[in-house]
């Protein structure tokens, strides 16, 4: 097998420190990418004002909609890459990558061209005030066109995590957000591009980011560079591509067609709330990323013993990982509730006080209940890995369901309002997460078994 020294066999060694070793660069790489996003958010609310803010906070909630189709493909086909490396059975790994690779990027060009040719349907939809949508068509042309560059990137660092390398994602990501900074400062502030020239700056850097890992993975992994006779469709693996990919992909988009509504239900309230809304997610996404990425590095270790056959490993890394996942939540629930106006004022000017009051509700709702959706990221992670994502599309269909539901019903009382939005949140983790304890026990419950393909020989 090649690859590179970096690369982690988490079948084997101790444990919490392997898989802690292994996701920290994951976690490291998200908070880059969420830094370099708060960053953009910053910047935009402080010298573009409010209804550029709420421009560019819906459109990342449309952006990451978009994306978590291409993302949900590429995490899928990662498990699948891992199960390959589990059982060193090289030659089915290439084979499926070549087959994900024109699966995910035919998905990837047709969304491309869907996004521009719907987008003021999308707009319309989406229920955007008319003072901010000037500013969302301006930041939608261009941030549309890094489609293809979230495919690149997610795709290259997916199959390096999967080998167990997740170092390298993380470098190109740093290189990406500090770039993405100091473009952001110079089209806003020297060219004076507007809201189109955020879009621009983090457009240029995702490219950046997507481009040089596909380098990396060509030249660095003999896996990559698929031999002749692998460069063909072989209906097992493409019903097994299909079954981890399509649902991963399923859960991810229903998870941010979620969201999505309820972005829908938050523009009715008007531009204050917007803004209060664009700059709390920012940073409740900064704050519980980690979390989130230890979840997919837990899955990964739990492909990788799955693919070799390794249950009471897959137990044992269970108990440790929901620990671990619960004393970090509590740190930071404790520090976002405790500096959440600080916090907003980051983003906010002092006459936008009325805005800033909002996003704290918001933010100590939320924040309060942070191991909530960690458990939640753990369960999608294991039952993706162990082959059953149908039940990782359960959880979310539970999670993101209930708090649609509750938001439109909650928001519709006079006495609670907007608020009624930000506690359906909480509550929707914790029915989804009720839901996986159920269905984790259950299966653990049985004999326990793992289906092994055989290795060709």
């Amino acid at each position: 097998m090649g690859g590179d020294s970096m690369n982690y066999d988490l079948t084997q060694g101790n444990i919490m420190k392997n898989l802690l070793k292994f996701a920290f660069p994951i976690m490291v790489g998200n908070v880059l990418q969420q830094l370099y996003n708060v960053v953009d958010t910053l910047i935009v609310g402080r010298y573009l004002g409010k209804n550029a803010l709420a421009a560019v906070g819906s459109s990342y909630t449309l952006m990451v909609f978009v994306t978590s189709i291409i993302l949900g493909l590429c995490m899928g086909s990662s498990a699948f890459f891992s199960m390959q490396f589990g059982r060193r059975d090289y030659d089915r790994m290439q084979q499926g990558i070549y087959m994900a690779v024109l699966m995910i990027g035919a998905v990837t060009v047709t969304l491309n061209i869907f996004v521009y040719a719907g987008m003021y349907g999308i707009l319309a939809f989406l229920r955007v005030p008319g003072e901010v949508v000037p500013y969302m068509k301006a930041y939608l042309l261009w941030i549309f066109a890094g489609i293809v560059a979230t495919f690149l990137y997610n795709f290259a660092a997916n199959f390096m995590r999967a080998l167990g390398n997740s170092l390298i994602p993380l470098c190109f990501l740093g290189v990406s957000a500090v770039l993405n900074i100091f473009l952001d400062l110079f089209f806003i502030r020297v060219l004076m591009w507007g809201v189109g020239g955020a879009a621009a700056a983090t457009v240029i850097s995702q490219y950046v980011a997507g481009v040089g890992s596909l380098i990396y993975c060509v030249r660095k992994y003999p896996e990559v560079q698929i031999k002749k006779e692998n460069r063909r469709w072989d209906p097992c693996i493409l019903k097994e591509l299909l079954g981890l990919s399509s649902l991963t992909c399923l859960q991810q988009s229903v998870m941010n067609f979620g969201i999505l509504m309820v972005q829908g239900l938050v523009n009715s309230f008007g531009s204050v709330v917007m803004a209060a809304f664009a700059a709390a997610v920012k940073i409740d996404s900064f704050a519980y990323s980690p979390v989130q990425d230890f979840g997919n590095a837990f899955s990964t270790y739990v492909a990788q013993n799955y693919g070799a056959g390794k249950s009471e490993r897959i137990r044992k890394g269970m108990r440790d990982a929901v620990f671990s996942a619960f004393v970090f939540c509590a740190v930071i629930s404790t520090l976002v509730v405790s500096f959440a106006k600080p916090l907003m004022s980051l983003f906010l000017d002092e006459s936008s006080t009325d805005a800033v009051l909002v996003g704290v509700g918001y933010l100590r709702i939320e924040a309060s209940f942070y191991f909530g959706i960690g458990l939640l990221f753990l369960f999608y992670g294991y039952f993706r890995a162990v082959n059953k994502p149908r039940i990782s599309v359960i959880l979310t269909v539970v999670s993101l369901g209930m708090r649609v539901l509750l938001a439109y019903l909650l928001s519709s009382i006079d006495a609670v309002g907007v608020t009624g939005i930000w506690l359906s949140v909480p509550i929707g983790w914790m029915l989804a997460d009720a839901a996986g304890v159920y269905f984790y026990v259950r299966g653990s419950g049985r004999k326990k078994s793992c289906h092994i393909t055989k290795k060709r020989v």
